[in-house]
């Protein structure tokens, strides 16, 4: 399998940390505690979202990573495929930028604004969307950063103690406080917790108390 187009995720065996890494290496991981132990509680988290990955676990270790990688190699046909720019003629000396058409809504205004600036629509919207991206970055990460602890947090402590004031001081950006209220779940719950909310802290614009 193509390691550099797989995802990095990190197993919990109950409440408890079993491995992280790449989907092939948690996998095999997953499937030796499984062997072991068919009964046993197991979740997989895409470190990136904190979604949980689905593996089918029938067969030998081999049987696993087989169909993990016949899997990742249809997603990544898929996304080339999808993602692909539709064919056209480019004049000389024009480079191929990789440029997506997709529609954009807006008022008349607007269009009457953007043609009037040089080099058009598409030069103006792209400066626009690369200004975005810069003065907003801190504050993307931080709301990624919130989705994700919330995500993982929802799955694996929805019925802890002091799960919405942790939910409440998360997105308030109170490290102290979201930190005192996790205190009592089960130690690598709290640390894989602490280490997906870091960036809602960090970016946080405001020091905001629950």
């Amino acid at each position: 399998m193509n390691e550099s187009r797989q995802m990095h995720c990190t197993a919990f065996a109950g409440g408890k940390y079993l491995a992280s890494g790449n989907l092939s290496q948690v996998a095999s991981k997953a499937k030796e505690l499984l062997d072991a132990d068919p009964h046993a509680t197991l979740l997989i988290f895409d470190n990136a979202t904190s979604h949980t990955v689905e593996v089918d676990f029938r067969g030998t270790v081999d049987d696993v990573l087989k169909r993990l990688s016949r899997t990742a190699g249809k997603g990544a046909s898929s996304a080339t495929a999808s993602d692909a720019e539709p064919h056209v003629p480019r004049g000389p000396g024009r480079p191929k930028l990789g440029v997506v058409s997709r529609e954009v809504t807006l008022l008349p205004r607007h269009w009457d604004w953007l043609s009037a600036q040089p080099g058009g629509a598409s030069v103006v919207l792209r400066k626009l969307v690369e200004e975005a991206k810069r003065t907003n970055h801190g504050k993307d990460q931080a709301r990624r950063s919130q989705e994700t602890c919330f995500r993982f947090m929802s799955v694996m402590a929805g019925n802890r103690p002091h799960f919405e004031e942790a939910t409440r001081a998360l997105f308030a950006g109170n490290r102290e406080r979201f930190s005192e209220l996790i205190e009592g779940w089960p130690i690598d719950v709290r640390n894989h917790a602490k280490k997906l909310a870091a960036d809602a802290f960090t970016n946080h614009v405001t020091d905001s108390k629950t």
